[in-house]
Formats: structure tokens, C-alpha cells, sequence
């Protein structure tokens, strides 16, 4: 546990709403390890699909920050999670991403644990050892049509309230059918909160995505407005709800729990994120044709997804050190998809590889100005809402008793 940085109520002071936060906030590293603390491990995280472990001891890695989790599949099937800590002196368990394991046997001195997290054995350890308290420290885990989230906090409110209103509106899309068709990282330079904020505003989209502003309408709040009519009625014949083009987490309990769904039009010609608007992959989960539109989906405030009619794209922005964060991005496509046969990879990861990249860049020459010692904040657009919607959330997040705790204290 960090303790609160000295500086942090003087931050909180100098914000003014409107405004983008000052600039400790993105080149303190006591902010930065606080964040860890107050935000990361106090919040729900996307931590994969089901398809990536498919049999008993397939396990995957979460890692953010100083933490790592494992998520595996057990022997009766069940998805758990574990923190990635060998209860005797600290190691870690698992070394590579993700893998296959009878047992987790710490590399260090060879204690064992079982899929389940109980210690099965601890050499040399003298009669009086008692194996049952000394088990892997638990992860909450929660599965949503295959996705998998996990949580780290036994105070933070369930997902559920929130899953439950979204499952009719994402289940024509058979996200419990999809696999990975590929993952990248992108590395930049920059404070997470800086990649997490460009993710959530479109202003940016005209001047620096040249291919993406080619297909999407986000970037033009007026053209997109226009052209929610006709897609109004290539939704319903597809096979999705009307409710999709204005769903905006009504469900949520608290601001730290909530889901956010909205189908937006693409331009004309295009029934796909491709290069030339043409089909990339068979037609996820029960869909009957392409409407021409693409779904933005947040599951609580750090995971995001973008759903097409043929594949699906998720985003993690995963802090690695006060000025160092990977920008992980996951294509999924339909379970029963054939590389070679169905799609193509490289013409299936194009737009959102270019796209990336050009966040690499905006991002890192972001931090790059906020690292000036002149930086001022400056006024955030009518296109920026929800980059002032995550300062509040954030802002809950680092006091020092987030809202959510009081309610669940009672």
C-alpha cells in the first residue's frame, strides 16, 4: 500500500472543471503509484476471453503496474484468479504470459499450488506448518458471454447490475462464440491516464486519423447524427435492438461500475472497418447481415471494445511506469473463422494498427508538452465530454474514501 502523496489535495485544488487536469498529475510518480493503488486495483479489468483457456490449466497473465494476476481455467471447469505471488517469499509464479500448467510451482523454491490456489506443498517447512493459510492470495472474477474481468478489490461492486442490462443488446453478437484472431502491444511514452483520455475524445480523430476519419462518422458529431436514421432500421433487419444507438450506462450503480453502449453509423459504403468498407470475416454470432454500423462498448471505466459486424476490437491501456504505458489491442473474430480461408490478418488488424500507431505518436508528443514546466491547462471542447466525464471518475477514485466504499461499508 502507498500512502497519500504530499502533493495530491494540492493537485485536487489547482483542477478547475473545464479544464485538463495540471500537470502532476501525469509526471508524479507518487501519483502514479497512488493511481495503482486507488484505481487499478479497485476496478473491474478486462482480462481476456474464455477461448484462451480452454482446458484445465490454460492460464493467461494480467499485468499493470507492479501487479500481475493469473487467470485459469480449474479442474472442474470454473474460471478463477489468482494473484501472481508465491506466499513464501514473494516470487513470482508464473514467468511467461500465458500457458499450460498441471500445478503452479514457484521458480524460486519449488512451493506448489494447486489450479484451485490451495498450497499443496511447502518442502522443508517443520510439523507445525499449516498448508490451508498459505494459498494463493484470490482475484474476483466475473465472466460476461465470454469475456473475462477480474478485480482485485473485495469492495468493489459487482458488474453484475450493469452486465445484466447490457446481455440482451451485445447477444446477437455471440461474444461467447469469438476467438482471438491476433493481439499487439503499443508502447508509448506517455501516463496512462494521457492514453486512456485520447481514447475517449473523437476531436482529435479529423486531424490525426486520416484512415479511420475515411469510414467512422464519430468524427463528425453532425454527419453522425444524420445517418443514425437510415441505420436505425439496417440495425433491426441485422438482427440488433434500437436500444444500441442510446444506451449510455443507466444501469450503472455507481459512476466505477457502470457499461456504456452506443452503435453508431459508418459512412456509406463501408459495412466494415476495412480498407475499402468491404467484409473482413464471417458475421459474428447471430447476425443476418451488415448494417453498416460499429458498436463502442466500455465494461466499466478501463475496458473498452468496438464491435463490427464481423469482428470485434478490444482495447487495454495498461500503466507500466509513470511515463510508460502499453496499448494493447485484441482482434477477435468468430469462433469457427479460418485464418487464410475466412479472413486475413493483416487486412483484418490494418485500421487499427495504423490507428494505433498514430496514438503512439499524439500521445507521446502529448506527454511531451505536459512534461514542460510553461504547461497550462487548457480548455476542453464540446467534443471532449467524456475525457471531463473521467476526471470526476478519477478524482472519486483517488480520494480518501471513494464513493463506492462508503456504500459498500454501508
Amino acid at each position: 500500500m502507498t500512502g497519500r502523496p504530499p502533493e495530491l489535495d494540492a493537485l485536487i485544488a489547482e483542477y478547475h472543471p473545464g479544464l485538463a487536469m495540471p500537470r502532476g498529475f501525469y509526471t508524479s510518480q507518487a501519483i502514479y503509484d497512488h493511481d495503482i493503488v486507488r484505481v487499478w486495483n479497485r476496478n473491474w479489468l478486462w482480462a481476456g476471453h474464455e477461448s484462451q483457456i480452454p482446458e484445465a490449466g490454460d492460464y493467461v497473465l494480467l499485468d499493470y503496474g507492479s501487479e500481475s494476476i493469473i487467470i485459469v481455467r480449474d479442474r472442474d471447469g470454473g474460471v478463477r484468479a489468482h494473484l501472481n505471488i508465491c506466499r513464501h517469499r514473494g516470487s513470482r509464479i508464473c514467468t511467461e504470459a500465458e500457458g499450460t500448467a498441471r500445478v503452479f510451482a514457484c521458480p524460486y523454491h519449488a512451493w506448489t499450488f494447486e489450479l484451485t490456489g490451495e498450497l499443496r506443498a511447502g518442502r522443508a517447512m517443520g510439523p507445525d506448518f499449516d498448508p490451508s493459510r498459505w494459498g494463493l492470495f484470490p482475484v474476483r472474477v466475473t465472466l460476461f458471454q465470454g469475456l473475462i474481468f477480474v478485480c482485485c478489490d473485495a469492495d468493489t461492486p459487482a458488474l453484475e447490475p450493469a452486465l445484466a442490462q447490457l446481455a440482451p443488446l451485445t447477444a446477437p453478437y455471440g461474444l461467447d462464440r469469438l476467438k482471438v484472431a491476433h493481439k499487439a502491444s503499443y508502447p508509448v511514452p506517455a501516463n496512462w491516464k494521457l492514453a486512456v483520455e485520447n481514447y475517449l475524445e473523437c476531436y482529435h480523430c479529423g486531424p490525426a486519423h486520416q484512415e479511420y476519419s475515411r469510414s467512422h462518422s464519430l468524427k463528425s458529431p453532425k454527419e453522425m447524427a444524420e445517418l443514425v436514421g437510415p441505420l436505425a432500421a439496417r440495425a433491426a433487419a441485422a438482427g440488433l435492438s434500437s436500444e444500441m444507438l442510446d444506451l449510455t450506462g443507466a444501469a450503472a450503480p455507481t459512476p466505477f461500475t457502470g457499461a456504456y453502449l452506443r452503435r453508431y453509423p459508418l459512412y456509406p459504403g463501408y459495412d466494415t472497418g476495412s480498407r475499402d468498407g468491404a467484409p473482413l470475416a464471417p458475421l459474428l454470432g447471430d447476425l443476418k447481415g451488415y448494417d453498416g454500423g460499429a458498436t463502442d462498448m466500455g465494461i466499466g471505466p478501463l475496458n473498452w471494445f468496438l464491435v463490427y459486424s464481423d469482428h470485434l476490437v478490444g482495447y487495454r491501456f495498461l500503466p507500466r511506469d509513470v511515463q510508460q504505458t502499453d496499448i494493447e489491442v485484441v482482434w477477435m473474430v468468430h469462433a469457427d473463422a479460418e485464418e487464410g480461408r475466412d479472413y486475413d490478418r493483416e487486412a483484418l488488424t490494418w485500421l487499427w494498427h495504423v490507428t494505433s500507431q498514430d496514438d503512439e505518436r499524439i500521445i507521446r508528443h502529448n506527454q511531451a508538452g505536459v512534461n514542460s514546466a510553461y504547461f497550462q491547462p487548457g480548455p476542453l471542447s464540446e467534443m471532449e465530454g467524456w475525457v471531463g466525464d473521467f476526471y470526476n471518475f478519477y478524482l472519486r477514485m483517488i480520494g480518501p474514501d471513494p464513493e463506492f466504499r462508503k456504500a459498500a461499508n454501508g
